[in-house]
């Protein structure tokens, strides 16, 4: 007759050949089974990189450009999509504005004003030198003149920062590309209505891009602007060219930020990538990357569980607390374990299930 095993029992079994002061637990081969637990020597697959640590892809602000409806009104056409490559001065967008209409009117009209009062300045100049009108006139249309004149200067600005060509009046408003770029982003939509300043297309230059590195105090405290910094996995390479001088209270991490040229193409804005950082204190002395999968948290400590012993009976795993160096995405640097130590990335919630027991009992 076969022994048959269910969670609860097995859970209820585990904590009985515990030892406490070294959190060990012990596992029969038919319980290590239930739980499904995979064990996975550290260093095997996924080996630690000296100064290893995730970056994110970043546009630098000065290489962004954003194509804004100068003035509300609706998008009559859309020339370009995400990912398209355009020309400074292309046409992007048409926009049928009614109060683009009203901008060229009101310059216009305050552009004929102000060459009518030039006009009638010059003719009281004359009249004035001949003596056949008083002074006083003469400062009167001086005014009206130098008046009108500001007010079509301010219209004719206008009208360049709304993007419309001075002159008479007609047609859609053509929207241009302000660089050489890649779209990134499409935020309107053909026939949408759209107010002044609403974005339609984020543009930009895509070489060189930024690597924003969230690092560890302790890693950041010996690195200096200029240091390599080096795609991990790749012959990719760039420089730091910025070590920020904040903590984050939350994470203890301090932001870096590097310049990469050569090879900008093959990166994509957003993308998480990994790079490693020339003789970060606290990696190159023992750290080893681990998945994240193999991590807990419990009593204010990150753990992973050590396979300290195991044969076909059974395997006995030690709760093994761990200083993480960096994380990101799935993977981790830690100190703690050593190179060829088996640990536990699968059925770690049931070993956790038990620690959790241990502590209560």
């Amino acid at each position: 007759m076969h022994a048959r095993f269910t969670l609860p029992f097995l859970l209820l079994a585990m904590t009985s050949p515990l030892t406490h002061g070294a959190e060990a637990l012990a596992l029969q081969a038919v319980q290590v089974k239930a739980l499904g637990i995979v064990t996975q020597a550290v260093g095997s697959g996924g080996e630690a990189r000296a100064g290893s640590l995730p970056a994110r892809v970043l546009v630098p602000n000065e290489q962004l450009r954003i194509v804004a409806a100068p003035v509300g009104g609706m998008i009559e056409m859309l020339a370009v999509a995400p990912g398209s490559h355009v020309r400074l001065g292309q046409v992007v967008a048409r926009l049928a504005s009614p109060q683009a209409l009203e901008l060229q009117r009101d310059a216009l009209q305050a552009g004929s004003q102000s060459a009518l009062l030039q006009q009638s300045l010059k003719r009281d100049e004359q009249l004035f030198a001949e003596g056949l009108i008083a002074e006083s006139r003469l400062q009167a249309t001086r005014a009206a003149a130098a008046q009108a004149g500001a007010q079509a200067s301010e219209r004719r600005q206008g009208l360049a920062l709304a993007g419309i060509a001075p002159g008479k009046l007609g047609g859609p408003l053509a929207l241009v590309a302000p660089i050489d770029g890649v779209v990134l982003e499409q935020a309107a939509q053909l026939g949408q209505r759209v107010e002044a300043s609403a974005p339609i297309y984020r543009i930009a230059q895509l070489s060189p891009l930024w690597l924003e590195i969230q690092a560890p105090l302790a890693v950041a405290a010996g690195l200096r602007e200029g240091m390599a910094v080096r795609l991990a996995g790749s012959d990719l390479s760039g420089k730091l060219i910025a070590v920020g001088r904040a903590v984050d209270p939350a994470s203890q991490t301090v932001l870096l930020r590097a310049a990469l040229s050569k090879g900008a193409e093959t990166l994509i804005p957003g993308q998480v990538v990994e790079v490693e950082l020339p003789a970060v204190p606290g990696a190159a002395g023992g750290a080893q990357r681990l998945p994240t999968a193999a991590l807990i948290r419990h009593d204010g400590q990150t753990l992973v569980f050590v396979q300290t012993a195991s044969n076909d009976q059974g395997s006995r795993f030690e709760a093994r607390p761990l200083r993480i160096v960096s994380q990101g995405g799935e993977m981790a640097v830690a100190e703690g374990v050593k190179p060829g130590e088996h640990i536990a990335v699968k059925g770690v919630s049931g070993l956790k299930a038990m620690l959790t027991g241990v502590g209560k009992e």
